[in-house]
C-alpha cells in the first residue's frame, strides 16, 4: 500500500515527494469495450480485434482518455488522504499519450507529488504522473493532475 497522511498538515509536508509506482493492472479487451460503450467510441482500433490485428499496432489499443481515466485508480493505491470531508478533481495542466496500449498490456503509475498549495477551504495538489506499460520503453500518458482536499 501506498502512502498514508492524517489531514491537510501531513499532506504539505509531503510537497517535492516522489509517491512511488502503483500495483499493475491488466488493461483487457472487455474494460476497452465498457469504456467505448460507456463513451460512444467504438472505433475499430479499439473493438475489433480482427481488424485491429491488421492495423497499426498488431492489436486493439486503449482509448487514450480510457488510459487517462486509470489514472484515479491508479493514484488511490500511492497516497490516502485521511481526516478531509471532500476530494475533488480539479483538470490537467498537461498530458500526452506517448504510446498505445495495446490490450492485454499491463500498466502503472509512477507519480511524485509535485506542489501542495492553499486555496480557499483545503489545499490543492500537483501531481506529476506517468502511466507505464510494463515492458515498454515509452510510458503511455504523461500528465500533471490538479486536484482539490477540503478540510
Amino acid at each position: 500500500m501506498g502512502i498514508t497522511v492524517n489531514g491537510l498538515d501531513e499532506l504539505k509536508k509531503l510537497a517535492g515527494s516522489d509517491l512511488g509506482s502503483s500495483d499493475w493492472i491488466e488493461v483487457t479487451q472487455d474494460r476497452i469495450d465498457t469504456f467505448a460503450d460507456a463513451t460512444g467510441d467504438h472505433q475499430w482500433i479499439h473493438v475489433d480485434p480482427e481488424r485491429a490485428a491488421d492495423g497499426p499496432f498488431g492489436a486493439p489499443i486503449a482509448h487514450g482518455y480510457l488510459t487517462l481515466s486509470l489514472f484515479i485508480p491508479l493514484f488511490t493505491g500511492l497516497l490516502d488522504v485521511r481526516g478531509v470531508t471532500t476530494k475533488v478533481n480539479y483538470g490537467l495542466n498537461k498530458v500526452r499519450f506517448p504510446s498505445p496500449v495495446k490490450v492485454g498490456s499491463r500498466i502503472r503509475l509512477a507519480a511524485r507529488l509535485a506542489e501542495v498549495e492553499d486555496v480557499p477551504g483545503g489545499v490543492q495538489i500537483a501531481v506529476d504522473g506517468t502511466i507505464e506499460i510494463e515492458g515498454g520503453t515509452k510510458p503511455a500518458a504523461v500528465l500533471q493532475s490538479l486536484s482539490r482536499f477540503y478540510a
